[in-house]
């Protein structure tokens, strides 16, 4: 599955080109193949008083209903900008992986070898400034770039349920990110 999801990026590659940020700042809408996903909503992922990141999610269409974005099988993605020296490689895998976690009741079992290769897509040291796009299409499954270039594939509609459940469930990474991906036409 692995070998189709890359070949669909390879296929949309001039895209999804398209995905990488231009100083900081999420672009209002982004095409993916033949798919034009809209910013439905951005904000930042803080820690105490510290901003980690800023996420956007991109959807077909504009929704504010979590468990439907979440359920959905459309292309969607979720673009993560790293906007402090804190934020390490293993400080962002630890952090996914608590995600999965918290998304999946404390049972990744039935997606332990997806969350595994989607850790593989974060082996490189990670800097400011760094992009992470994660772009998820039927029949494809959830593709990472970072900085514009595939860092790998994951398949299975189970498993981009569980990764967008990260930012958007009911005990996701950071509530006030969850509303802010949700915000719907006011991007804050």
């Amino acid at each position: 599955m692995w070998k189709s999801v890359a070949f669909a990026f390879i296929l949309f590659g001039s895209s999804l080109a398209e995905l990488t940020a231009v100083a900081g700042d999420l672009p209002s809408q982004i095409q993916v193949g033949e798919h034009r996903l809209v910013l439905n909503g951005k904000g930042a992922r803080t820690k105490m008083v510290l901003e980690l990141y800023v996420a956007g999610l991109y959807l077909t269409q504009p929704s504010n209903n979590a468990a439907q974005i979440i359920a959905a099988d459309q292309p969607m993605a979720i673009r993560i900008q790293i906007t402090s020296s804190f934020v390490s490689q293993k400080s962002l895998v630890d952090s996914l992986e608590e995600g999965f976690k918290n998304a999946t009741g404390g049972d990744t079992r039935e997606i332990r070898k997806q969350i595994d290769e989607f850790r593989d897509c974060f082996k490189e040291a990670i800097a400011k400034g760094d992009t992470f796009d994660m772009v998820y299409l039927p029949n494809h499954g959830v593709s990472v770039s970072k900085n514009g270039k595939l860092k790998g594939a994951v398949a299975g509609t189970k498993f981009k349920q569980a990764l967008f459940s990260i930012w958007l469930s009911s005990t996701p990474a950071d509530a006030t990110l969850k509303q802010a991906l949700l915000t719907t036409g006011k991007v804050r």
